[in-house]
């Protein structure tokens, strides 16, 4: 089953390919990880769902995974269009903190949404701070040939590399329009390497360098990291669709420039022979932006009653390449069905699991493995899931063998979840699920003793607390807190 050849969307060459690993046995990826300067919203976290199922599928497929994610704690500016001030200073100045410790904080949370979307770990975490040594290194090698330095900073000059802006199909006469504008630069694409502090300036992090004290540019980690950690070229390069436009032409083209390499007619030239971007989550009440205050985080999820794996599941039910439309409707709709799932696996848990190979099975297994090796097509994944799921008269142990094999690429912990797990109380809840219990036990037993009376007054009194009593309902959850 798992034979069947993994296709994947080339972003740089915007056609399907079949994965061919750079070292037979391998695959080596880099994902773009998070700025710790605030927390991330779950329209960054999508990102790494789609870079750990990914991952996920790789390693079902046989491969050695070398994953590689980097923190980055210094050098982004607070416009993607590199522009503005450096996000981890301008935080570290209004919470009056260390940047150190903004970064350590902002890591952290980040990791916490990580554990709580069951997101694996990568062979490393790897923090742009402690690579700036090697940052200033490549710098240097590509400097002479490739750069020039204006009173602001080393900056890289596009058009000396081929094919500058062809991952974002932006290249026109002005460039890309949204790079920083600064006076003296050659091309309007141009963009930092180096970025000097200026004058009469301290900045918390900066360093010495042959063009001054100061910062590297954001691009310039992520060059450094991924030849120093993976080797180029290495296989897939991932990242939310976002860094399509700016992040990854600039990375190519300080990639090109280091191994001179030519054009990207060939795709190795860029570092990576596969460059694979998700798709923007949209939520049109805009709360999801970090500039409006209460933004939608993990946690504001879980703060309403929601799961974080209902998230993981609202993602897996669009395609990565697709965008996702966000909404509370949606969310819950994404949380009945894993409930459906840990209700059903339930009866499987005791059972160890058998021999997966089974005739009754076989359809679900080929449809599963031609829904991950068609560029992740986790929708068609989920529908074989559950249609293995609802398999009759067939022993357990086999079903079982079968779940857990699509449940380690899904990533959804059918195994190692609960329903109880799955009734999170919201922080705005004032009444204890003990006495929802007790309440619903007493309600119960008036039903019996056919006391309609007491049964309406004690749903009305829980529906006043905002419990609202589920009769009927077909997953036995009975009630659910509003």
């Amino acid at each position: 089953m798992t034979e069947t050849p993994l296709k994947l969307f080339n972003s740089l060459t915007r056609q399907i390919e079949t994965f061919t690993p750079v070292h037979p046995g391998e695959a080596r990826v880099y994902s773009c990880g998070p700025t710790v300067y605030n927390y991330p919203h779950i329209g960054n976290m999508r990102a790494y769902v789609f870079a750990d199922i990914l991952g996920r599928t790789l390693s079902w497929k046989g491969y050695d995974l070398t994953h590689i994610i980097n923190i980055t704690d210094v050098g982004h500016l607070t416009d993607d269009g590199d522009a503005g001030e450096d996000k981890m200073e301008k935080m570290a100045a209004q919470k009056s903190q260390s940047i150190w410790d903004i970064a350590k904080h902002y890591t952290e949370a980040y990791w916490e949404d990580v554990r709580a979307l069951n997101i694996r770990q990568p062979a490393k975490w790897s923090v742009a701070t402690d690579y700036i040594d090697e940052m200033i290194d490549f710098a240097q090698g590509i400097a002479d040939k490739h750069c020039y330095e204006l009173g602001s900073g080393l900056y890289f000059d596009v058009s000396t590399v081929d094919d500058y802006g062809k991952l974002a199909r932006a290249v026109t006469e002005e460039g890309e329009g949204r790079i920083e504008t600064v006076e003296g630069k050659r091309n309007s694409a141009d963009f930092a390497i180096w970025r000097k502090t200026p004058a009469g300036e301290t900045r918390q992090m900066e360093w010495d360098s042959p063009w001054g004290k100061g910062a590297p540019g954001w691009h310039l980690e992520c060059s450094v990291m991924g030849g120093k950690l993976l080797g180029f070229p290495f296989d897939i390069h991932t990242g939310g669709i976002d860094h399509r436009e700016i992040h990854h032409p600039n990375e190519i083209a300080q990639n090109q420039a280091h191994c001179c390499t030519g054009g990207l007619g060939e795709a190795e030239n860029s570092g990576a022979r596969i460059w694979m971007h998700n798709n923007f989550l949209v939520e049109r009440s805009g709360k999801m932006s970090k500039s409006s205050g209460e933004f939608l985080r993990l946690q504001l999820l879980i703060d309403k009653g929601y799961h974080p794996l209902a998230y993981r599941m609202m993602c897996l039910q669009a395609h990565y390449r697709s965008e996702l439309e966000f909404s509370w409707e949606g969310l819950g709709a994404a949380l009945t069905r894993l409930k459906r799932m840990v209700m059903a696996v339930e009866r499987l848990k005791e059972d160890l699991a058998g021999d997966a190979d089974h005739p009754k099975f076989a359809p679900m297994r080929e449809k599963f493995a031609a829904a991950m090796a068609d560029d992740l097509n986790t929708p068609i994944a989920l529908v074989a899931l559950e249609e293995a799921l609802a398999v009759k008269k067939v022993d357990n142990g086999v079903k079982h063998a079968v779940v857990e094999e699509m449940d380690r690429v899904l990533g959804l912990d059918l195994f190692d979840l609960t329903r109880e797990d799955l009734r999170i109380r919201p922080q705005s809840a004032e009444i204890e699920e003990e006495e929802i219990e007790a309440e619903i036990l007493r309600r119960k037993d008036a039903k019996v003793q056919k006391d309609y009376a007491t049964s309406d007054a004690i749903r009305a009194s829980l529906a006043a607390k905002g419990v609202e009593v589920m009769d009927g309902d077909p997953l036995g959850w009975e009630w659910k807190l509003d």
